[in-house]
């Protein structure tokens, strides 16, 4: 079985990291759209047309399933390509509903994500859906998932960044943040430094894996054939060492982060 693997850069490698660790001996083809990232600035029509370019690809490569690991395409886009494919497409969706129904009910939530997902109608559709007590806050942030194609997870100009983006935000009212980019888990790190280490943070890749390892034992596409990674950058095969190394670095930072997350 193939599972195609579709984001605008490397967020997408967050659910990646999920599905080989339930799904270890199939095979992934990863899709970067690396000539057009980052989609949180990009206009509906733009995304959707990327989005469909590279979903046709995975497609034509021979997937069986293909992720569009990415929230702002997801929201954009999955909808449309659904109408318009016959193969399962999954998308990913912000943990909105376990921040909502877990932890303190007198604290707020704040969901991080991108200027594209926070415009969106899908992501205020879904908060209106659990928040019965309006207690979820929507913040942009624009500038980490260039920071985050660029291998900056942490470091004096990310810390800058997110202390100017913070600034005017009363962080002792929260107890969840949900992670409503793919990106956003690298930065666990630096969000702890502002919200403490009591905060709890909410990643739907490890979710969106489980529904795809769902989705596939049952249309029983799961063949167990080998272990095998493909990756490409807007429709072009990666065969640099450098660049396959910098996803495998970023895979196991995926891995290390949740394993701290558990402990």
């Amino acid at each position: 079985m193939k599972i195609g693997i579709f984001d605008s850069g490397i967020g997408g490698l967050n659910v990646m990291a999920g599905c080989i660790k339930l799904l270890p001996d199939e095979e992934y083809e990863y899709y970067a759209d690396s000539d057009n990232c980052p989609y949180g600035t990009k206009t509906p029509e733009q995304i959707i047309e990327y989005t469909d370019r590279g979903v046709k690809f995975l497609r034509d490569k021979g997937c069986d399933i293909v992720c569009i690991a990415c929230n702002t395409a997801t929201s954009v886009a999955a909808a449309v390509l659904r109408k318009k494919y016959d193969f399962p497409i999954v998308g990913v969706e912000p943990a909105v509903k376990p921040a909502v129904t877990d932890g303190d009910r007198d604290k707020r939530i704040l969901v991080l994500a991108t200027p594209v997902t926070v415009r969106e109608k899908k992501l205020h559709d879904l908060i209106e859906r659990f928040d019965e007590l309006h207690r979820v806050d929507v913040l942009a942030l624009p500038k980490l998932p260039v920071f985050a194609e660029a291998g900056k997870f942490d470091g004096d100009e990310v810390d800058g960044y997110l202390a100017g983006e913070f600034k005017n935000v009363n962080t002792g009212l929260y107890d969840r943040i949900v992670l409503g980019c793919t990106h956003f888990i690298h930065y666990i790190p630096a969000f702890r430094k502002i919200f403490g280490d009591e905060c709890r943070f909410l990643d739907g890749g490890e979710g969106t894996a489980r529904n795809i390892k769902k989705i596939c034992t049952e249309k029983g596409y799961l063949c167990s054939g080998g272990f095998g990674i493909n990756y490409y950058q807007s429709g072009r095969i990666v065969t640099d060492k450098d660049k396959k190394d910098f996803y495998t670095k970023v895979l196991k930072r995926v891995n290390d982060i949740r394993q701290q997350l558990i402990n």
